[in-house]
């Protein structure tokens, strides 16, 4: 089975063909119509029209106005009913109140997609926001709508100009999506002087409909789009951008710049976390875990899509080497390089002996690497050869000014050639004016990006390292989970959770809160509560001293604020004291009802250690976020912490952790040993997954967790909860889609052999290996159509992106079994459920082991994809098989599918 369709006869095929790219009615239309067409000087009608005419996109334009017969001599007509053809697009410049009726037409005349050009809608308050509802809810599944309030859609490459902007963009290869009209004209404008192209100019409005999501998919399918840029003011739908872009970055650069950088911070909150957040850190947080690139300013957007579209290869690593014929421009590349967060390769021995025998005495004997300001084309291009090969850097820039013994426009030949094979991006700042004009055109031409200013050249590299570096973590491969799912007690989360909501309470008490940790798997110190003194000595003998004492309370979070922790207590006495203490603190500063006993724990020794936070909170547009690094009762002044959205693998742990200056300790300085890192990454992975699997949880926090090099151990946690008022519907969503448990069943082959059938994890990629070692010829021809090479089958970069999946745009069920006699786990088959673009269709393929076929396993596994495909909302599901492959066209046939055979291949089909 594949996923590539045929063409065929049959009318049914027609339809889903034109349903699988269903904006092609809006950026590919045949037939458009303009509703609101004016002959009005200055209207936006108007200009909408005109720019139709004036810019021929090989379609049939009808004007849509009800008070005239023709409209700048083109015949016009009443409404949308009445045009003599179908309409593929209707662009839509009526007055607010005007348009629910206008789509309601437009969808029964089977219109396929609008642009709603309008305003006066939800920016104008309730009004506008229950104009918006009635036409969402005419048009939801019927017509595609990008709007209200927007310019309108270019495609230059075909001509398509439906916009009331003055003029159409260039032909070009960047997808440009604006949500501000205003930026859109003014790009529109710096594009032409800058010589850039466009295949697609799209102002998105309000995102009624269409969203960022949407946009991204179609234009990574689009052949004509090599990178997307995006000025973003708000995110909407997190869950779809992301999804989108996480696809799409992979094969194309996604860069945006976000206006209100400090929009919506987070709310005062009763965890340290709240306040260690804000919307901004979780943008950014989004955008790595997606691998979209984020800049700042305007110029970086567009000089950024264009290094990314010539570079064939991204830094892998931050050292960049410099080579300049003058050392102010190369001070001024370092200062913008290391600012930004990148590092001046160090040059090795060997390089620099073999640039002693090429460069003047007087070279500068490092990086920077000045070759003086009399060095001819040849010295630029032996010393790019020699410095290219050091292995200690992972790019070079190469800096130019115009000097006596310069030529720009030779250095610049020999240049293009020495970097055909480059295995190392190269960037070059020729500085100057008309005089290196033509060297700039010889480097752009030979894909090598330029920039006047070797400051921005530098910027731009650092900004490329963290973007490979964003890819590699999204698809590098997880270590193996030490905690397995069946250890974690979520029974018992659960009942916690709904005891304290049941009773009024928001806050757990420490022992809830630990006891929830201790529920999956993340290490605590043993702790007791006490309600009276005597208790409390009971209990501090038990433990064995020295102890800490620390307030027991239903109400108070933060128990340092009122007096209510108490350390190294080394006796009985002490323990006494301690209780009457904490109990006189919290009468006098919170109220003595806020005290209902104490509690006790070892005093753990903290020397060689250090003090952790791991925490979560409610995002308003992300959902829940993590929090991890420095804690303890500063931890909000040293603010020294990495935000990530969940659920986490060990990689993306790791990466977190990586994010902060703690990290550095933690691998061990000064004489001290290097904490359990490999622990510690399982302990975010579990965090995260009680984040995602609990969503009564509001807020939590572990603070501190004693992290030394012989434990990881949380000394104080609380946790949050949402009150009982708060309807489940109501509760926030992980903007990434969490690992579904729900589809994790057990199941017998008819041997009787045991089974789990679950979804695929990342950590899957060596037992995948395995899987497909295990394959004949035959099975693989029948699934692949060819005998694909096992070492392409196993390639890294292809497992990787087959088990690191997005649970929301496709979901892959793997049969595992235990090994009887080796103990280990294995794949005994997959299959795989994809999510076309924008339509509720879906494209099957499955694969089973050679050794378990004919047990039953193939029509399981085909029956519980069709059950997701319905759970997930989907209306049909397809797929291809070869004629020759009699045993999956039978398992289709057990399933319900239809299938329609012609040729070398049946085409099989099931409607939900």
């Amino acid at each position: 089975m594949t996923q590539n369709l045929q063409r065929t006869t049959d009318p049914a095929y027609d339809i889903l063909r034109a349903e699988r790219q269903p904006l092609s009615s809006i950026f590919a239309p045949n037939t458009v119509a303009v509703i609101g067409a004016s002959e009005r000087p200055g209207s936006v009608g108007r200009t909408l029209l005109w720019n139709l005419i004036s810019h021929p996109f090989g379609g049939t334009i009808f004007p849509v106005n009800p008070k005239r017969s023709s409209v700048l001599g083109i015949p016009a007509y009443p409404s949308i009913k009445e045009t003599p053809q179908p309409v593929d697009l209707a662009i839509i410049a009526t007055p607010a109140a005007t348009v629910v009726d206008i789509v309601r037409q437009c969808v029964e005349a089977g219109v396929q997609g609008a642009i709603i050009i309008s305003a006066g809608f939800k920016e104008i308050g309730a009004e506008g926001i229950e104009l918006e509802r009635q036409i969402m809810e005419t048009a939801r599944g019927k017509m595609r709508i990008i709007g209200p309030n927007c310019l309108g859609v270019m495609n230059p490459i075909q001509g398509l100009n439906a916009t009331f902007a003055s003029t159409i963009a260039r032909p070009g290869n960047v997808g440009f999506i604006s949500q501000s009209g205003a930026f859109c004209t003014a790009v529109l404008d710096w594009s032409f002087s800058e010589n850039v192209g466009f295949s697609a100019f799209v102002s998105i409005g309000s995102m009624l409909d269409v969203d960022w999501g949407d946009l991204i998919y179609y234009l990574g399918d689009d052949p004509n789009t090599k990178s997307i840029v995006i000025y973003m003011e708000s995110i909407g739908n997190a869950r779809s951008f992301l999804s989108a872009a996480r696809e799409v970055a992979m094969t194309k650069p996604i860069i945006v710049i976000k206006a209100g950088k400090t929009a919506e911070a987070a709310q005062a909150s009763a965890s340290h976390t709240g306040s260690l957040t804000g919307s901004n850190d979780v943008l950014d947080a989004a955008f790595r875990r997606c691998g979209v690139i984020r800049v700042d300013r305007i110029s970086e957007l567009f000089d950024l899509a264009e290094v990314l579209s010539k570079q064939a290869r991204l830094p892998k690593g931050p050292r960049l080497s410099i080579i300049t014929n003058a050392g102010g421009p190369g001070v001024l590349a370092t200062d913008a390089l290391v600012d930004t967060g990148g590092q001046l390769a160090s040059l090795s021995e060997a390089t620099i002996s073999q640039l002693n025998e090429v460069l003047p005495a007087h070279w500068s004997h490092g990086n920077p690497i000045d070759i003086l300001g009399d060095a001819d084309p040849q010295r630029y291009a032996k010393t790019w050869e020699i410095v290219s090969n050091d292995p200690g850097n992972d790019g070079v820039l190469v800096i130019l000014t115009p000097q006596a013994m310069t030529n720009p426009t030779e250095t610049a030949e020999q240049l293009k050639s020495s970097a055909q094979t480059a295995e190392k991006p190269i960037l070059a700042s020729w500085m100057g004016g008309d005089e290196v004009t033509t060297g700039e055109a010889i480097l752009n031409r030979a894909r090598i990006a330029t920039y006047r200013y070797p400051d921005a050249a530098a910027r731009l590299f650092n900004i490329m390292w963290q973007y490979s570096y964003n890819l590699a973590g999204i698809y590098e491969t997880p270590t193996l989970p030490a905690t397995q799912e069946e250890e974690y007690d979520r029974v018992a989360v659960k009942e916690i959770l709904e005891t304290a909501r049941q009773a009024g309470r928001t806050i757990l008490t420490e022992v809830e809160s630990k006891q929830v940790l201790a529920a999956y798997q993340i290490p605590i110190v043993k702790t007791g509560t006490a309600k009276t003194e005597a208790e409390a000595v009971e209990l501090a003998d038990s433990v064995g001293y020295p102890v800490v004492v620390k307030l027991f309370s239903e109400t108070v979070t933060h128990k340092t604020d009122v007096g209510g922790v108490q350390l190294n207590l080394k006796d009985a006495e002490a323990v006494r004291w301690a209780y009457r203490t904490i109990q006189n603190n919290v009468a006098e500063k919170a109220g003595a009802e806020h005290f209902q006993g104490v509690s006790v724990q070892p005093m753990l020794d903290l020397d060689g250690g250090y003090e952790l936070i791991v925490g979560s909170s409610i995002d308003p547009q992300f959902g829940p976020v993590l929090v991890f690094g420095s804690g303890g009762q500063l931890v909000e002044v040293f603010r020294d912490r990495a935000i990530a959205l969940p659920p986490l693998n060990t990689t993306l742990a790791r990466r977190a952790m990586e994010q902060t200056q703690i990290y550095k300790a933690l691998q061990g300085i000064r004489g001290r040993h290097s904490v359990d890192l490999k622990a510690l990454e399982q302990i975010l992975v579990n965090f995260s997954r009680l984040v995602v699997e609990n969503p009564w949880i509001q807020e939590i926090d572990i603070n501190p967790l004693l992290a030394s090099s012989d434990r990881l151990v949380s000394l104080d946690a609380r946790v949050v909860v949402f009150d009982r008022n708060t309807s489940e519907e109501k509760l926030p969503t992980p903007a990434i889609r969490p690992y579904p448990l729900q589809y994790v069943q057990t199941w017998q082959l008819r041997d009787e052999t045991p089974v789990t059938i679950r979804p695929i994890r990342p950590e899957d990629e060596p037992l995948m290996v395995k899987f497909h070692e295990s394959l004949s010829q035959e099975s693989v021809y029948l699934r692949y159509f060819n005998l694909m090479k096992l070492s392409r089958r196993i390639a890294h970069e292809r497992l990787t992106r087959i088990c690191f999946i997005d649970y929301d745009r496709e979901m892959a069920l793997v049969a595992e079994r235990q090994h009887p006699d080796r103990g280990e786990r294995e794949i005994l088959a997959v299959a795989r459920l994809s999510k076309l673009h924008g339509v509720p269709s879906a494209e099957f393929a499955m694969l089973v082991s050679d050794a378990y076929q004919r047990q039953g396993l193939g029509t399981e596994l085909l029956k519980r994809l069709v059950q997701v495909g319905k759970e997930e909302n989907l209306r049909h599901i397809q797929a291809e098989v070869l004629a020759e492959n009699y045993a999956m066209q039978r398992v289709c046939e057990k399933v319900g599918f239809q299938l329609h055979r012609g040729g070398e291949l049946v085409r099989v089909e099931l409607n939900l």
